[in-house]
């Protein structure tokens, strides 16, 4: 899907991607700002940048050095057209170097917390911020000379120009990265660019995201019909509520239950969602379906895909039925509505120049005979985003603020082959983990906490006395406001020792349990 034409009430602040995730993060940060913001790739001509009528233009991290064969630049001319720019990171780079400045690899490189010294020069980018803050860095080269007409606004150890504007111009950059929360005054530094350099209005909120997703979807659908799978996720059902808000009984909500689902989500879909929402569900029991094309499947990529494949599958069987059903129509189901967010699309390598992470069975996993038109709402937006619109929608919290839950389920939270012996195994596990969770009060301060059956590892056990032979189970808690980064959460003690005693005591099978202690990057926060 296309991202919307801007409106007048919001031209889009355009983030241009270099490569780096934290394309998406800068755009959610702006979004935060009550400012829209839309995102391109590097490979956009200037022309191409300025036909979507930019309010502003920021320029991401990458990557790339300036210097190597085939990295992407940034054209002079797109500094001369009159519109608002920041570069951050590579694009702060790329920025100087087009503008006549130097980019130095001098072999000393800054990762993690940096101090940074303002020169006090500014009156727009740092205006109003410590002297001395401390900032997030990851880079190799330096900006050495800043170009011609550029005050130099702040250095670091290793980059004695870490921060330029031209007011005139208004034409500004850093080195580090104030998207990401471990520079303490980044969100104040984006700010002060949209604000005070680019003389923006925080005039955009998710209600502009309710009104223009419900002006878009009823130009896409028209008078024809859609159907919505719902998996008992935040985004399935937020998905389905907005385009029911659009085009009302012209959707029918489908409920595959793939046999993937946690224990007591089958009920929870059929009695939560639809007390809610009022709408039309049919119920698919495709159990036995996946479980055979799953059968002796390791490879978690290719059982994305089976998942996938065999998610249309049942998709098209449902469609047949609905037909059949409400033959008197005569509309056929021509849209597929699908929960795919901004990190589903990067991840599956959306993003130009980002890396195939992972393919995902809302993004990279549909076959290519595909016969339906996707309708995709909350593609261009972050999670939070999606909770917010939940709630506008009247979507009880305990969807809207439901943990995350992937599409393939527990398929890929097995590692080896899934069985219904093992789901079961894991379906009690997990069942455990989420209660105790919840009874400590902390399901809100965990973003998620995947729980993970080592199928295809066996450890040795002392239980009842007695040598066993049993699979571990992993506990995955994490913290993140966005799924692009996130670290470990650090659960009380007690609390763990709850979950394990219970996991080992009730579920046949398991004799150890483990905590990934791994952040996110360099781990995913699951397992495939």
């Amino acid at each position: 899907m296309s991202n919307p034409a801007p409106t007048p009430e919001h031209q889009p602040v355009l983030v241009v991607d270099y490569g780096a995730q934290y394309a998406q993060l800068i755009a959610r940060r702006v979004r935060e700002a009550n400012v829209y913001s839309e995102i391109v790739p590097h490979t956009f001509t200037t022309e191409q940048i300025l036909a979507k009528n930019p309010a502003a233009i920021i320029l991401s991290g990458g990557p790339s050095s300036v210097y190597a064969d085939g990295a992407p630049s940034v054209g002079s001319d797109l500094f001369e057209a009159g519109v608002p720019v920041l570069g951050i990171c590579y694009g702060f780079q790329a920025m100087a170097n087009a503008l006549g400045g130097k980019v130095a690899q001098t072999g000393l490189r800054e990762y993690g917390s940096t101090d940074a010294t303002s020169t006090g020069v500014s009156r727009s980018l740092l205006a109003g911020l410590p002297e001395d803050q401390q900032v997030w860095m990851s880079h190799g080269d330096s900006v050495h000379e800043a170009p011609e007409g550029f005050d130099v606004l702040a250095s670091t150890e290793g980059a004695p120009v870490a921060a330029f504007a031209n007011e005139d111009k208004r034409l500004f950059g850093v080195q580090w990265h104030p998207e990401v929360k471990h520079s303490v005054y980044g969100q104040r530094v984006l700010e002060n660019f949209l604000f005070n350099g680019a003389g923006l209005e925080p005039s955009w909120n998710t209600g502009n995201i309710l009104e223009e997703q419900v002006a878009r979807i009823r130009g896409q659908v028209g008078s024809g019909r859609a159907i919505c799978g719902l998996s008992g996720g935040v985004d399935s059902a937020v998905a389905a509520a907005l385009v029911q808000e659009a085009i009302g009984d012209q959707l029918t909500c489908v409920f595959v239950n793939h046999g993937l689902l946690r224990e007591g989500e089958a009920e929870q879909v059929e009695r939560d969602f639809v007390a809610a929402t009022g709408a039309k569900l049919h119920v698919a029991d495709e159990r036995e379906r996946f479980l055979s094309a799953l059968k002796d499947v390791t490879d978690p990529e290719t059982k994305r895909k089976i998942i996938g494949r065999e998610f249309i599958r049942a998709f098209e069987a449902a469609e047949a039925a609905i037909m059949s059903e409400a033959a008197d129509t005569g509309e056929p189901v021509r849209f597929l509505v699908q929960g795919t967010l901004y990190p589903d699309v990067v991840e599956s390598g959306g993003g130009e120049g980002a890396a195939n992470i992972k393919s995902h069975h809302n993004v990279g996993g549909l076959p290519e005979d595909l016969q339906f038109e996707l309708v995709e709402p909350l593609r261009e937006l972050f999670k939070d985003e999606v909770r917010a619109v939940g709630a506008q929608l009247g979507l009880p919290a305990e969807i809207v603020q439901r943990q995350p839950f992937p599409g393939p389920g527990l398929g890929i939270r097995i590692i080896g082959s899934v069985d219904e012996e093992r789901l079961e195994l894991l379906r009690k596990a997990d069942a455990i983990a989420r209660a105790e969770l919840t009874n400590a009060g902390l399901d809100q301060e965990v973003w998620q906490m995947p729980v993970v059956l080592l199928a295809d590892v066996r450890s040795v056990g002392v239980q009842g006395d007695g040598r066993t032979y049993g699979h571990p189970i992993v506990l995955r808690p994490v913290s993140s406001e966005d799924a692009m980064t996130a670290d470990w959460s650090r659960l009380p003690y007690d609390l763990l020792a709850r979950i394990s005693n219970r996991i080992t005591n009730e579920v046949d099978g398991v004799n150890r349990v483990v905590l990934d202690v791994t952040s996110k990057p360099p781990g995913t926060i699951e397992w495939e």
